[in-house]
């Protein structure tokens, strides 16, 4: 009789760092303006060199496009534009062959309004099975006129749309707290949970190693839909702010289910299949909610993307994770840019351009040296402004169509990446191909054309490079403890292990670097005994004499 031998799970994303391929905008392999699946999987090679432990593939499932792929209108799927299940097959293979983990985009707050389950509501009669699937609710007013409650939606205008019955007559409302097109899925019927079950084993079966889950502190709204007494809270911040439709306690049952169906195939082979969760919350005790050990293995810290270049702001919003989220066992997943966000370099400008692509070197050093997790949004590696310039007959964000308002529009920062030669399309599409990227690209992306940064040793691709490398082979980095060194005011230091210094300079001015000696990496020249401003070095040193401030903190509680 054989007993069956335990298998250790490898927790691989406990210090992974992830690159995000936002799929239409990467490499386009099919030569009609749209990146697609076979291109990912030509720019594999590029990403291994680069030095990434994984990617993480943005929506690529059959949908309308309303809101580029987040509205979803199968979820076991390709949509043709992106290629097909062998393509995506075929992806996975590649990648795992190159040693890349591979994780996908799953959408579970809403779906399209061409979803066969919206369709067969809008079919169904008010109070029937297929409606309960969604939140519809008979409107207020004499003659149902009036929206159900006053919220409004993230991407502008009321959170609620009115069907027409099939008998002609206005009938119910849907709620929508993105788009019409996308209405929010009623997770309070066990029959959407169930069907989730299936997409995640059907990915699971195709060899995924984890899912990054949209919306992740959604799917529940409060049960009696009240009116918020700032019903436009979510509208004005872009956000998830509204306490009514968001971050209700029901949510964390469902990231249980979903953790014990990983844990079905981490159970087979020893390797852990990732819940990483986009959560949008106050506090990062609140955020640590959703990592609890039966829960997400992790969730994005958004609070250095959203963080001032300050170095106040930057220590707080570390020691805050490092306290209260790596406390629950998890790692912290720091992020400083994503497709939702305006890119790192033109963020941290402020007023004056000059310092942005200084800042965003420091910024990516500092962040590769933080205990726990990492991603990397596609172009960032390339020093890629935002695009803030593009006409508006060419925008496509849903927040633009809905409001008119280029306030936040997402589009500048998805600007089809750019590979090698002087003119648009940059190598993004065969360069005999008659179409054209899907949006605009300006001339300047030349400067920032992948061949050419590879070609340059001071470009940003070469200090992301050697901070991944350094990353993987000093132990001191990846997981471990953060000790906070005393620094010139406008520096914050702090230990790794008990050799290696990180020091990043928030202000303009140079000033004494906080150990002796070249460092090891540095965001741009530093020399000897000189850390200069807007620039982050890391150095080995003997520390055993050096006085250091009381606040420890361990990032990698196991």
């Amino acid at each position: 009789m054989h007993t069956a031998m335990a298998v250790t799970p490898q927790h691989w994303w406990r210090d992974a760092v992830i690159y995000q391929v936002y799929v239409r905008s990467f490499l386009d392999s099919t030569g009609d303006g749209v990146g697609d699946l076979a291109g990912v999987r030509a720019g594999l090679p590029y990403l291994k060199k680069l030095g990434v432990d994984g990617i993480w593939l943005s929506p690529f499932y059959p949908s309308p496009h309303h809101d580029h792929g987040y509205d979803v209108a199968d979820y076991q799927g390709v949509d043709p534009l992106f290629g097909d299940l062998d393509e995506f097959d075929r992806l996975v293979t590649d990648a795992h062959r190159l040693g890349v983990k591979v994780v996908i985009d799953i959408v579970p707050n809403h779906c399209s309004s061409e979803h066969p389950w919206f369709r067969a509501a809008l079919a169904d009669r008010p109070g029937g099975p297929a409606r309960s699937r969604f939140h519809f609710a008979d409107g207020r007013g004499a003659d149902g006129e009036l929206p159900p409650n006053n919220w409004r939606a993230m991407f502008g205008g009321p959170a609620w749309s009115r069907v027409t019955e099939p008998d002609g007559e206005p009938g119910q409302w849907y709620l929508h707290l993105f788009t019409p097109d996308q209405p929010d899925l009623n997770w309070r019927d066990p029959a959407v949970g169930r069907e989730f079950g299936d997409v995640l084993r059907f990915w699971l079966d195709r060899g995924v190693d984890g899912f990054r889950i949209d919306v992740a502190a959604g799917l529940f709204k409060h049960p009696e839909l009240p009116d918020s007494p700032d019903p436009e809270a979510d509208e004005r911040a872009r956000d998830s702010v509204n306490p009514l439709a968001w971050n209700q306690p029901e949510v964390h049952q469902v990231w249980r289910d979903w953790r014990t169906v990983c844990d079905e195939y981490t159970a087979r082979d020893g390797l852990d299949r990732l819940l990483v969760g986009e959560v949008s919350v106050p506090t990062a005790r609140e955020h640590a909610k959703y990592v609890r050990p039966d829960e997400l293995h992790q969730a994005f810290f958004f609070d250095l993307l959203s963080a001032e270049w300050d170095v106040d702001a930057f220590r707080k919003a570390i020691s805050e994770a490092l306290t209260d989220i790596a406390g629950t066992g998890s790692t912290v997943t720091w992020v400083l840019n994503n497709h939702d966000q305006v890119r790192t370099v033109t963020r941290y400008a402020g007023e004056s351009t000059t310092v942005g692509p200084a800042r965003a070197r420091a910024a990516a050093l500092l962040m590769l040296s933080l205990p726990g997790a990492a991603y990397i949004y596609q172009g960032e590696e390339l020093g890629l402004p935002e695009v803030v310039d593009l006409p508006d007959e060419v925008l496509t964000d849903p927040i633009f169509r809905r409001t008119g308002s280029r306030r936040r529009v997402r589009d500048g920062c998805r600007v089809p990446l750019p590979w090698s030669g002087h003119a648009s399309p940059f190598g993004f599409t065969a360069a005999d191909s008659t179409a054209q990227p899907w949006l605009p690209q300006p001339e300047w992306f030349a400067e920032h054309a992948t061949e050419r940064a590879l070609a340059d040793t001071r470009s940003f691709w070469h200090l992301y490079r050697d901070g991944l490398q350094l990353r993987r082979s000093l132990p001191q980095l990846g997981e471990g403890s953060l000790r906070w060194l005393e620094t010139e005011p406008e520096v914050l230091a702090f230990v790794r292990g008990e050799s290696l210094v990180c020091a990043v300079n928030f202000g303009l001015d140079p000033v004494p670097a906080p150990v002796a000696g070249t460092p090891l990496l540095a965001s741009r020249d530093c020399p000897p005994g000189v850390l200069p401003g807007s620039t982050a070095a890391w150095w080995i040193s003997d520390l055993s004499t050096r006085s250091t401030d009381s606040n420890s903190q361990e990032g990698n509680t196991p």
